[in-house]
C-alpha cells in the first residue's frame, strides 16, 4: 500500500490510500479544484480514485466531497450514522453514489479496513487500512482514547494520530471563546498534545515505529511545539525520537509519501 497525506488541519483534511486494485481519499476537506490538484502532485488522475472514505461531517473533512463526488461520479462511503447528518450537506451527490457501511469491518476491493468509531461531537470513525502484513491507521478528531481504540489501531506500522492543540495555547488564547475552549478539550473534541504523547507510547509498545501527528490547530498549536513537545514527553517514558520512533508532523500541504 501507499499513502499520502494531501491536507492537514483547522482548514481542510485530506489523505490518499492506494494499493495494487484501489484509490482511496479519505475525506476531501478542500474544494475540489485544490483536491484535483492536490492529486495531480502525486502523479494520481481525480478520475482514477475508486471511492471517497468519509470520517464525519464536519466542513474541514467534506467541503470538497458534493463536487468531487459529481463531477467524477464517485461514491461517497460513509457510516451510516455520519450520512444520517452529512446528506442535508451534500445534497448534489446523486442517491447512487450515496453509499453506507453499518458494520465495522468491510473490504474496499483487496484492502481490509475496519471503521473505529471516535468519541467526538458528531459521529465520526477512524479508519484502518490493512493488506498482506501492512497495517496503516488514521485517526483525526479523536476525543478520548480508550482501549477500543487503542485494539484496533495496535500493530500498525504507520499511525495518522491527532494533535490538535497544545493546552498552554488553548487556554491563554484570546480568540476562542471559553464555551468552545470547553468543547476542543472536552472529551468529545480533540487530543492534545498531552494526551497524543501518551497514545503514542501505547502504540510504540505494540511495534508502532511511524507516527504523523496530524489534524494540527492553526490557533492553538505549532508544528514545532507540537514535535519538541511530544518527543520530550516520549523522552521521559524512555522512548526515543528517532530511535524507537519516528515522528512527522502533517501540515495543509501535501506530506511524506510512505510504502508498506
Amino acid at each position: 500500500m501507499r499513502v499520502i497525506n494531501l491536507a492537514s488541519g483547522s482548514d481542510g483534511n485530506m489523505t490518499y490510500v492506494e494499493s495494487e486494485n484501489v484509490k482511496i481519499l479519505v475525506d476531501i476537506g478542500l474544494s475540489r479544484a485544490q483536491a484535483e490538484k492536490r492529486l495531480a502532485l502525486i502523479g494520481v488522475d481525480p478520475a482514477s480514485i475508486d471511492v471517497i472514505l468519509v470520517t464525519h461531517e464536519h466542513n474541514d473533512h467534506i467541503k470538497g466531497v458534493d463536487e468531487f463526488s459529481l463531477k467524477h461520479d464517485k461514491p461517497i462511503f460513509a457510516h451510516k450514522s455520519v450520512w444520517e447528518n452529512m446528506k442535508f450537506k451534500l445534497q448534489r451527490t446523486p442517491v447512487k453514489n450515496r453509499r453506507f457501511f453499518e458494520t465495522e469491518n468491510f473490504n474496499l476491493r483487496d484492502v481490509s479496513v475496519t471503521a473505529v468509531p471516535l468519541p467526538h461531537d458528531v459521529p465520526c470513525f477512524g479508519y484502518v487500512f490493512e493488506k498482506n502484513g501492512a497495517k496503516i491507521s488514521i485517526l483525526t478528531d479523536v476525543g478520548h482514547t480508550n482501549d477500543r481504540i487503542l485494539d484496533s489501531i495496535r500493530g500498525s506500522q504507520l499511525v495518522y494520530l491527532e494533535a490538535n492543540y497544545d493546552k498552554i495555547m488553548l487556554k491563554e488564547g484570546k480568540r476562542y471563546p471559553l464555551a468552545l475552549k470547553h468543547r476542543i478539550s472536552g472529551g468529545r473534541g480533540h487530543l492534545s498534545n498531552d494526551e497524543c504523547a501518551v497514545l503514542i507510547k501505547h502504540l510504540v509498545e505494540s511495534g508502532s515505529r511511524q507516527i504523523v501527528l496530524s489534524h494540527l490547530s492553526k490557533e492553538n498549536n505549532r508544528p514545532a511545539l507540537a514535535y519538541s513537545y511530544i518527543s520530550d514527553k516520549l523522552k521521559s517514558y524512555g522512548i526515543i525520537e528517532g530511535v524507537h520512533v519516528k515522528i512527522d508532523v502533517a501540515s495543509p500541504l501535501p506530506g511524506t509519501l510512505f510504502k508498506l
